[in-house]
């Protein structure tokens, strides 16, 4: 049995932890306090919560498809309903597509898929040395590892600057630009309108979602999760958490003006900054294994910036893991 390390509990790293650890012991290591990744979840007390990264699913490809339906029966998923606004003209066409989200949160999938699998969190890998055919692991935290096989889905910048010394594959000195978000979360008064969510048309709010339309709670206010576009992001991530406070207002005041919900007293607020959220330009290759090193590479900025582009990218090196 050979022993593997995974870097990243997002959907890639869990999806490829628990096809590996059917015969394999697997290692998971993350530097967020808990799973989920870009489908992470920010839980505010014992019930209440934001999706602040990805807000939803809607598979595409037969196989990730299959997948879903097969979460969706089990009620680790299900799917979203209500009332969902579209102002982008030219996204309108997609209003039709069913929206699916995790029954508790949208890190559901990677819970689900890592239950069985030993994690390790508040863990962020610093270096990595390859010594003796063993992967010599030097985590922030001041603990060391070794592994026999090391597989990594953080960020494409994050990636290269581990690996310089390693991968000498040409996708690694490609120009990959991967597009930042900012993410407000805010508590409000009730509002009369019944909706579900806002895609709107605009250059610095792309998208609002009502968290209590998701039914995993009740509450006497409503809970919004605003998200910027990625131009406008890809301007403030840099500085965004010493200017975090006029960036929420910014899109606060945004979401009221183009949502038509009356302006309120803002209860509780909260900022993230995602700084590598997605690339929607995919590279010709799905994955990266090199059998000599015993080191793999996934991540959904292989394939695109849906969550699915992170499932069919673990699913690849899989397979160039068991050629």
């Amino acid at each position: 049995m050979s022993n593997y390390c995974v870097i990243g509990s997002g959907i890639s790293g869990a999806t490829i932890a628990n096809l590996l650890s059917k015969k394999n012991s697997v290692h998971i290591y993350d530097k967020a306090r808990g799973p989920g990744g870009r489908c992470s979840f920010k839980r505010i007390n014992n019930f209440e919560g934001f999706d602040h990264g990805a807000q939803y699913i809607s598979p595409k490809s037969i196989q990730f498809r299959k997948f879903i339906e097969k979460l969706l029966k089990k009620k680790i998923l299900k799917i979203w309903s209500g009332k969902h606004v579209y102002l982008n003209k030219i996204k309108k066409k997609n209003k039709k597509h069913v929206k699916i989200i995790g029954t508790r949160g949208n890190n559901d999938i990677s819970k689900y898929l890592i239950k069985n699998i030993q994690c390790f969190f508040h863990s962020e890998l610093e270096k990595i040395k390859f010594i003796n055919n063993k992967w010599k692991l030097d985590f922030k935290n001041n603990q060391t590892k070794y592994y026999d096989n090391l597989i990594i889905t953080c960020p494409f910048p994050q990636l290269k600057k581990l690996t310089k010394k390693f991968i000498k594959d040409p996708f690694v000195n490609k120009k990959i630009k991967m597009d930042a978000n900012i993410t407000v979360m805010i508590k409000i008064k009730k509002s009369n309108k019944n909706i579900s969510s806002f895609l709107f048309n605009d250059k610095i709010l792309g998208w609002a979602a009502k968290e209590n339309s998701k039914k995993r709670f009740k509450n006497k206010y409503d809970l919004w999760t605003l998200q910027s576009t990625y131009q406008w992001a890809n301007k403030r991530i840099n500085k965004n958490k010493e200017n975090k406070e006029d960036n929420s207002k910014i899109l606060i005041d945004k979401f009221f003006k183009l949502s038509g919900i009356k302006k309120t007293k803002i209860l509780n607020s909260l900022n993230h900054g995602w700084k590598y959220s997605s690339n929607s330009r995919p590279l010709k290759l799905k994955s990266y294994w090199n059998t000599k090193l015993n080191l793999g590479v996934c991540a959904d900025w292989f394939v695109g910036p849906r969550v699915e582009a992170g499932w069919i990218s673990a699913n690849d090196l899989f397979k160039k893991i068991n050629k």
